[in-house]
């Protein structure tokens, strides 16, 4: 729990366990490895809606939400990569109350970037941050954007789906 220990000052304590197994089940039959990062908090707070404003993806809807989502942007002319379960597609792993949606990219180094399909911009977004890094500083309103909230401090609330 090295990683979720650091989002627990934002999340609190973790709400699932033992998932991570079924995460990477998916990412094995999708032929990829997801980053470990994303695993361990996906494991800990995955399906779970994060202030009313970010759904985060997690065992119970990866797959599901891959396959409808994913097919819908990947056809979107504004979503620049494949979306996974097509090989080397990119992971939508969430979404916004606002219809944004939140992927990892992966590289041809192994690494994978948050980028996001911004809807009200109708635009790509990339980062050069991983996962964990990026979602722990958008979480703590650290990352300068107009497209996602300004979080009031402490923990956020989660609602279990």
């Amino acid at each position: 729990m090295r990683v979720v220990g650091e989002f627990e000052r934002l999340l609190g304590p973790p709400v699932r366990s033992g998932e991570g197994p079924l995460i990477e089940a998916i990412a094995k039959d999708w032929g990829v490895e997801f980053p470990s990062d994303f695993v361990e908090v996906a494991d800990a707070y995955g399906d779970t809606s994060i202030s009313g404003f970010i759904f985060f993806c997690g065992a119970r809807t990866l797959q599901k939400y891959a396959d409808g989502m994913g097919r819908l942007l990947e056809s979107s002319r504004t979503v620049p990569h494949d979306v996974l379960p097509t090989p080397g597609g990119a992971l939508v792993w969430g979404n916004t109350i606002e219809g944004d949606q939140l992927f990892l990219v992966p590289h041809e180094d192994g690494t994978w970037t948050v980028s996001a399909f911004r809807r009200g911009w109708a635009d790509w977004h990339d980062t050069r941050l991983g996962f964990s890094e990026w979602f722990h500083q958008a979480l703590a309103g650290e990352i300068a954007t107009d497209w996602l909230p300004e979080w009031d401090a402490g923990i956020h609330p989660l609602e279990l789906r």
